[in-house]
C-alpha cells in the first residue's frame, strides 16, 4: 500500500515532530515555489498596510508540496494564532459551528482537505466566510428560527490535492487561490543541504544532487531519502553521504534515477505491457496491479504527468515514448494504442 512506499509524500506519524523542526516559519526562509512566495507576500502586506484580516487563501496541488507550511508561515507572518482541522474530521455542521465561534480577531483557521467538507458543514462556512457570521437554527419544526452571530474577522487556509472536487460555491469564497508546482531539482536540492545542517549529516555536494535527483520534486520525500541514505551512510560507509554511497542506498530501496519506486513502474508497465501502451480507463489499471484507483491518481499520477511518461487522454491513460525509454521497452508507434 502507499503508506508503506518510501516515495511516498504523505507524511508518516514518526515524522511529523522532525517536518515541524525543518519547516521555515517566514517567507524568506522559504526555498522554492516562487510565484506562489511573492504573490503571498502581496496579499500579507497588503493586509497589513490596512490592518485587515489576511484574505481568504486556497492552495492546491499534489501532497507534500508544502500547503501546510505555506499556512503556517501565512500565519507567523500576520502575527497570528494558527487553528489546524482538516475536511474528514468535521463531520457535523455542529464541529465547525463550534470551532468558529471560538476563534479570534485575524486568526488564521487552516483546513486540510477541504474537498472532503460535507454539504451540510459548508452551508455553515459560506456565511462565515463571506459575511463573518455564524447562522444558527434554534428549535424544531414550525417553531424553529435562524439566529445569526457576529464572528470575528478571521482567516480560511484551504488546501486540497483535489481542486475539482471542491464545490463552485465554496471556491469562489477564497479570495486567492494558489497551485503549488513540483520542485526544480535545484530547489531541492538547497532543501536537502538544510536539512543535512540541521540533523548534523556529513553531505558532500554529489551526494545531495543524487537525493534531489530522486526526491520527485517533493521536499517530504526528499527529506526522507536524506534520512534513509543516512542510515545507510551510518551501516554501511563512514557517515559521509557521498553521490557512490546515496546512489547504493536507494538502489537498495528500489528507487531508480527518476525518483521511481516499484508501484510507479508497475503502474507503466501495466499500461505498456497489458493495455497496449493504453489509452486505458484508471479504474482498469488499479484493478490491474491491485491499488486503490485514489492512489495512482493522487500519488503516481501527478509525478508521471510531470516526467511526461504519461498522457491524460479522453478515453484514459497512455504510455508516452519517454515512458518506453526509461523502462528499456521498444516503443512502436504503429502498434501503440491500437488495442484499446
Amino acid at each position: 500500500m502507499d503508506e508503506q512506499r518510501t516515495v511516498a509524500p504523505q507524511a508518516e506519524p514518526e515524522e511529523i515532530v522532525l517536518d515541524r523542526a525543518l519547516r521555515p516559519q517566514r517567507l524568506d526562509g522559504l526555498i522554492g515555489q516562487d510565484r506562489v512566495r511573492e504573490n503571498l507576500r502581496i496579499l500579507i502586506e497588503a493586509a497589513q498596510g490596512r490592518g485587515e484580516a489576511l484574505e481568504h487563501a486556497l492552495f492546491y496541488g499534489p501532497p507534500g508540496l508544502g500547503k501546510t507550511t505555506l499556512a503556517h508561515i501565512a500565519a507567523n507572518e500576520m502575527g497570528a494564532k494558527i487553528r489546524i482541522t482538516a475536511g474528514p474530521s468535521i463531520e457535523r455542521a455542529g464541529d465547525l459551528a463550534a470551532i468558529l465561534s471560538n476563534l479570534h480577531e485575524h486568526e488564521v483557521l487552516f483546513i486540510d482537505e477541504i474537498h472532503r467538507l460535507g454539504k451540510a458543514v459548508e452551508e455553515i462556512l459560506y456565511p462565515a466566510m463571506e459575511d463573518f457570521a455564524l447562522d444558527l437554527v434554534i428549535g424544531q419544526g414550525p417553531g424553529a428560527r435562524t439566529v445569526r452571530l457576529s464572528l470575528p474577522r478571521f482567516t480560511v487556509i484551504g488546501a486540497t490535492t483535489r481542486l475539482a472536487l471542491l464545490s463552485a460555491p465554496l471556491r469562489t469564497r477564497f479570495g486567492a487561490i494558489y497551485r503549488l508546482d513540483f520542485y526544480e531539482t535545484a530547489d531541492l536540492a538547497r532543501i536537502v543541504d538544510r536539512a543535512a545542517r540541521a540533523l548534523d549529516v556529513p553531505l558532500e555536494p554529489e551526494g545531495r544532487e543524487e537525493i534531489a535527483r530522486r526526491g520527485r520534486g517533493t521536499p517530504r520525500v526528499a527529506l526522507r531519502l536524506l534520512r534513509r541514505v543516512r542510515d545507510y551512510a551510518q551501516v554501511r560507509g563512514d557517515g559521509v553521504i557521498t553521490a557512490q554511497i546515496a546512489a547504493d542506498a536507494l538502489a537498495l530501496l528500489e528507487i531508480d534515477g527518476r525518483g521511481l519506486d516499484d508501484l510507479d513502474r508497475r503502474v507503466l508497465r501495466a499500461i505498456i505491457e497489458k493495455f497496449g501502451g493504453g489509452p486505458v480507463g484508471l479504474d482498469t489499471i488499479a484493478a490491474s496491479i491491485g491499488e486503490a484507483s485514489d492512489t495512482i491518481m493522487d500519488v503516481v499520477e501527478p509525478y508521471l504527468l510531470q516526467l511526461g511518461f504519461i498522457d491524460r487522454t479522453p478515453r484514459g491513460r497512455a504510455a508516452t515514448r519517454l515512458a518506453y525509454e526509461h523502462l528499456d521497452i521498444p516503443y512502436d508507434d504503429g502498434a501503440q494504442g491500437t488495442l484499446f
